[in-house]
């Protein structure tokens, strides 16, 4: 069986009328499928109408308790019961996720040498068994990037890579084909040229144009966690507009080892 995993942007969230068209296709999908969210740009904006500053790291968000707030509430609260109930309409027999639910993913807090990255967690485990049943029994899972450690502690995920750890661990039992839908077409050579698409990249060459500044910022966690999936059982693994989901001839990029 074949499982598509896809993971949507923060720009496709706050643009009401291209989620309602990425959601059109996606529910389109008739293979098993997970659905993977962030938020970030809403939750920046919800920090800083209470008072609070945003910092980031390399696209990764520093998550202080008052932060851990916002998250939980934009990214599992009012979002994701958007995007379930947006798919329900469109009858997907959705259900919204964090990792704490059915312990789906557990993750541990950072620890980090030199940056205090504060309740942020990094995957540790997915319930692979209940996730598959959860399949095969019609559900549609959405999860947004709030995993929690065992322990009583919900903590902030990189959304990209929750959506590589679930593609990880649903390998051993499906063919599974990862997918990153943002707002551009795929990975450009050059960010003021949408047209300038990098059809495939591999290893050799990402290390290349990271070198050459060309893949920098919030780029560099995304295709770091491609790679890690590819080389730990992935099939396939896209980056691109939400219109190639339909349509495959639309440009986008591969990335491959």
């Amino acid at each position: 069986m074949e499982v598509t995993v896809i993971k949507i942007g923060g720009n496709i969230i706050d643009n009401p009328t291209e989620l309602e068209q990425f959601l059109t296709d996606f529910s389109k999908i008739e293979e098993y499928k997970v659905l993977v969210h962030g938020g970030g740009k809403s939750a920046t904006k919800m920090a800083q109408s209470i008072g609070l500053v945003p910092q980031m790291i390399e696209g990764r968000r520093i998550t202080d308790a008052a932060m851990l707030d916002v998250v939980v509430m934009i990214y599992a609260g009012q979002i994701n019961k958007d995007i379930v109930a947006q798919l329900q309409a469109k009858n997907n027999n959705a259900m919204g996720f964090s990792g704490a639910d059915g312990n789906l993913i557990q993750s541990v807090k950072r620890n980090h040498p030199t940056i205090d990255y504060g309740f942020v967690g990094d995957v540790k485990q997915v319930n692979t068994s209940l996730l598959k049943t959860l399949l095969e029994n019609g559900i549609v899972p959405v999860f947004c990037a709030i995993t929690h450690d065992k322990n009583g502690q919900l903590l902030n995920t990189n959304a990209d890579t929750i959506a590589s750890e679930l593609s990880i661990a649903l390998s051993e039992v499906f063919d599974v084909t990862l997918t990153y839908c943002f707002e551009k077409q795929g990975v450009l050579q050059d960010s003021e040229d949408d047209s300038s698409v990098i059809a495939e990249i591999n290893e050799a060459l990402y290390n290349k144009l990271k070198e050459e500044k060309v893949i920098h910022s919030g780029m560099i966690p995304k295709l770091d966690n491609c790679f890690n999936s590819l080389s730990r059982g992935v099939q396939k693994i896209k980056i691109g507009h939400h219109k190639m989901l339909q349509n495959p001839d639309v440009l986008h990029t591969t990335i491959t080892l």
